[in-house]
């Protein structure tokens, strides 16, 4: 699919593709961008009847129809798969284990973002894929802060400064990332001095602050979000139905898959689902299901567990977050905003695979006793009764982002 435009690619049954899609000229293209809303306004009239309710399209997906399309897994990825394979003409359905967004697509950080980590080392290892990707995500933030205004919006993040070197360092790195934003650029950073900081971030530690640069990033409701990717798919035709599992996969006599065996989870009731393409999409359980499919293939995915913890929102103000670009390990730590509360995180480590991921006192220590973070704590540390509760997600990390 590399060698094709964004606006879509698809294939009839006698293996032609269709008029209305052409090649790009950018063969090497990896990274996909949503198109703007006039290429595709034609598929995206919807029906203004009511939505159809769980039990409506369990029957809907039991009536034995074969689909262009089934989606295993209904999370960001499912559900963005679902939504465009609708619009796009194709018949679609989607199947989820547990609740949409339960997993690892509710436990964000809250930030659409381009990477300024990322940034930073594709500048400096001159990665040219690092360097699109980031390209690639400033202009979907652009796109969903455009189309999602009311569960998406800009935020300020401050960048504190300890020592003058690090002014003119990130202060280059920070304009980098406004430049590559290019016209869709949410505001121009800016350096500010060590008093507007600690206006601006009273919990801010004043020992040895020098002052903070100012960037803007995205912040959005991941979960609100799926939800309503979801229900916009339905809206359209597509047919999503949680707490069903895939059970197993269905081949015919060619072992071509040709859709799945599933079962309610709420009713027990098992039947298939034909289809003529199954996407996996299924985050950390990729190759559970790719075992399905083959028994002797090999993983491709390497979980891995990030931790956040949700602290009172004195420790942040309202509309600012704050980024620890340099941490004990060398990892990034934000402390945002979020519900009148404050997220803190996020980890990365080796993880199994597992429904209700659990934290690792060490990865919650991590968090906890970071002491660049540079936020004023009691007795120099954040004492572990403050803290609310514990998220974990679960990542899915190919073999080509494993070191």
């Amino acid at each position: 699919l590399t060698n094709y435009d964004k606006v879509g690619l698809y294939i009839d049954q006698n293996g032609r593709e269709s008029q209305s899609f052409h090649k790009s000229d950018d063969v090497q293209r990896n990274y996909f961008r949503t198109a703007r809303a006039d290429k595709v306004a034609g598929l995206n009239k919807r029906s203004t009847a009511a939505l159809p309710s769980r039990k409506e399209l369990v029957e809907s997906l039991k009536s034995g129809g074969e689909y262009d399309v089934l989606v295993i897994g209904g999370g960001a990825t499912g559900a963005g798969v679902a939504l465009d394979a609708q619009t796009r003409g194709l018949k679609t359905a989607l199947v989820e284990l547990d609740d949409f967004s339960s997993g690892t697509s509710s436990r964000s950080t809250k930030l659409i973002h381009g990477g300024v980590r990322y940034l930073q080392s594709a500048i400096l290892k001159a990665d040219r894929e690092q360097f699109r990707m980031v390209q690639e995500a400033l202009f979907e933030r652009a796109n969903l802060l455009e189309i999602a205004p009311h569960l998406s919006g800009p935020l300020p993040i401050l960048l504190p400064i300890f020592r003058l070197w690090q002014v003119p360092y990130y202060w280059i790195g920070i304009k980098a990332y406004d430049i590559v934003s290019g016209k869709r650029i949410l505001r121009n950073s800016f350096f500010i001095s060590k008093a507007k900081a600690l206006e601006r971030f009273p919990m801010l530690k004043s020992d040895s602050l020098k002052g903070a640069l100012i960037y803007y990033d995205g912040t959005f409701n991941d979960a609100r979000m799926n939800l309503t990717i979801v229900l916009t798919a339905i809206r359209h035709g597509a047919k999503c139905v949680n707490h069903v599992k895939a059970e197993r996969l269905l081949k015919d006599r060619e072992g071509k898959i040709c859709g799945a065996h599933v079962k309610d989870m709420i009713s027990g009731n098992e039947w298939d689902i034909k289809a003529k393409a199954v996407v996996n999409a299924t985050g950390p359980s990729t190759d559970s299901v790719r075992l399905m499919a083959d028994p002797t293939v090999k993983p491709i995915c390497t979980p891995s567990s990030g931790v956040h913890i949700v602290l009172p929102g004195y420790y942040s103000p309202t509309k600012t977050g704050l980024l620890d670009p340099d941490t004990s390990d060398g990892r990034v730590l934000f402390l945002l905003p979020w519900e009148r509360m404050t997220i803190a995180g996020t980890t990365d480590a080796p993880s199994e695979v597992t429904l209700s991921p659990t934290p690792k006192n060490s990865d919650v220590e991590f968090i906890l006793q970071q002491r660049d973070v540079a936020v004023h704590r009691r007795c120099g540390h954040i004492y572990p009764k403050l803290f609310l509760y514990v998220v974990v997600m679960l990542r899915a990390l190919g073999q080509d982002f494993v070191h």
